[in-house]
């Protein structure tokens, strides 16, 4: 474990010279670029401070964050629904599904313009682009998760009686939610980028509007800092949520 740490502060201490050293060479010495075009270390560490200072990188953090959990649990309850009933129904599997994976491949920034003209520039309008960036995703994966399901499974369990909640509750879902929760993973990937689409175009406080802020003002290092944040919010949820849910429900299926 120390030295897995230890291998992970290495890499990312020679990315950060390396970094700094394309800066340097790229705008002193080759003058490949300007440098308030090229972001680098020392810049982004000081953009990080000043957001700190004027307490605005916490709150934006915390404004996308509700945001992107409230429009994601909307997708999920949408989504199994949707799921649970292609995976019911043939004529909706046969008519339905291929709609569903055809919508669920448009970017979420397609869906701003019909967010703005509807809800207007409101947080309605976000959670819009959210849902509709991620609900879709979250049906194809519940339907191919519970159609996926060994049907061992379900033949042993009618043979013992089970049939209607029992089977779905007791053996279907139990033995889908390793599939489930990777296609939830990948469904809140989906909620997390249609959100900071949705930011990007709104003039509500969040990480999107936050980094807009940065190319308004022409300050790459702030831009390269709100991407740094997206990407390592992303990274912990991913590792402290979804992989840790899975792992569980693994050992559980296992014992």
């Amino acid at each position: 474990m120390i030295k897995r740490v230890i291998r992970q502060v290495v890499f990312y201490a020679l990315l950060i010279a390396v970094w700094q050293g394309a800066f340097y060479f790229g705008t002193s010495v080759f003058q490949l670029w300007k440098s308030y075009a090229f972001p680098n270390p020392h810049g982004v560490w000081q953009s990080l401070v000043s957001l700190l200072e004027q307490n605005l990188l916490f709150t934006a953090a915390w404004f996308s964050l509700r945001r992107a959990f409230i429009g994601f649990l909307l997708s999920i309850l949408i989504g199994t629904i949707a799921g649970l009933a292609m995976s019911r129904l043939q004529f909706l599997s046969v008519t339905a599904k291929p709609l569903v994976l055809g919508i669920q491949s448009l970017p979420s920034v397609c869906w701003v313009p019909f967010a703005i003209l509807w809800f207007g520039l409101t947080e309605s309008s976000i959670l819009f682009v959210v849902i509709m960036g991620s609900a879709f995703s979250v049906s194809i994966a519940v339907e191919s998760a519970i159609r996926n399901v060994n049907p061992v499974y379900v033949k042993a369990a009618k043979t013992m009686g089970a049939k209607g909640r029992v089977l779905y509750f007791r053996v279907i879902l139990p033995a889908s939610l390793p599939a489930l929760l990777t296609g939830l993973k990948q469904g809140w990937s989906f909620a997390w980028r249609a959100l900071m689409a949705a930011e990007v175009m709104s003039a509500s406080i969040g990480l999107g509007q936050t980094l807009m802020m940065g190319r308004d003002l022409a300050d790459i290092n702030r831009v390269m800092l709100i991407i740094i944040i997206i990407i390592i919010i992303g990274v912990l949820i991913e590792k402290f949520v979804f992989s840790l849910a899975e792992e569980r429900a693994l050992k559980r299926i296992v014992l």
